[in-house]
């Protein structure tokens, strides 16, 4: 099973991509929604973010904007809520991975936006990376509801340059040219996937099953 890391920095068109391979019958395991569910009620995440950050949770699970405001500009506190969810999100790309497996498929696709922040590269076979020119990136995120330039800006300071990205990944996705463009690259590129050596499951699985 080839394990494939898709990834980009904010506003750069990942999860366009990864609705793409989906589209193509290509499994995706989606991590901003794998953190949905761990904020959710009865999530696992709720109980150990109230601990840490009293009062920012509720019935509807974690509050997203009142635990942003705790940790934003807090490295300690930031480093802290890292601590937490990154653990429980890796447990369930594993449930994913596990069910993948069982389920035989050849290749699967993790999307992760801190793929490279969090060194997931080295647990993946390889990683597809989908960019864009700064100033449309810029344009993409400014019209997002709530988003300002500083918030941008901090955003895309806790991220690796999307230069030094482009010089680690293995394949990249040019978003820039419209969807249409984008999928002919997606359509072009799984047969290239398909034959990446497949190593990152079986090693997995060797940690795991050694602790």
């Amino acid at each position: 099973m080839v394990i494939v890391g898709l990834t980009g920095s904010i506003g750069m068109g990942k999860s366009e991509t990864a609705k793409m391979f989906r589209r193509l019958g290509i499994a995706v395991y989606d991590a901003d929604a794998a953190v949905h569910g761990i904020y959710a009620p009865g999530g696992s995440a709720v109980a150990p973010i109230e601990e840490a950050f009293p009062g920012v949770t509720g019935p509807n699970g974690v509050d997203r904007d009142a635990l942003a405001k705790r940790v934003l500009n807090d490295p300690a506190a930031l480093k802290k809520l890292e601590s937490i969810v990154h653990p429980l999100v890796g447990l369930e790309q594993q449930k994913f991975l596990a069910q993948a497996a069982a389920e035989k498929a050849e290749m699967i696709v993790i999307d992760v936006p801190l793929l490279y922040e969090t060194g997931g590269q080295k647990r993946v076979d390889c990683v597809v990376l989908v960019s864009a020119p700064y100033e449309l990136q810029r344009e993409r995120v400014l019209e997002r509801p709530g988003m300002s330039e500083e918030k941008f800006q901090s955003i895309l300071a806790k991220q690796v340059p999307d230069a030094h990205k482009r010089e680690q990944a293995d394949y990249i996705i040019d978003s820039s040219k419209g969807l249409e463009a984008a999928m002919a690259q997606v359509e072009a590129l799984i047969p290239l996937l398909r034959k990446v050596p497949a190593r990152a499951w079986a090693q997995r699985k060797q940690q795991n099953a050694t602790g």
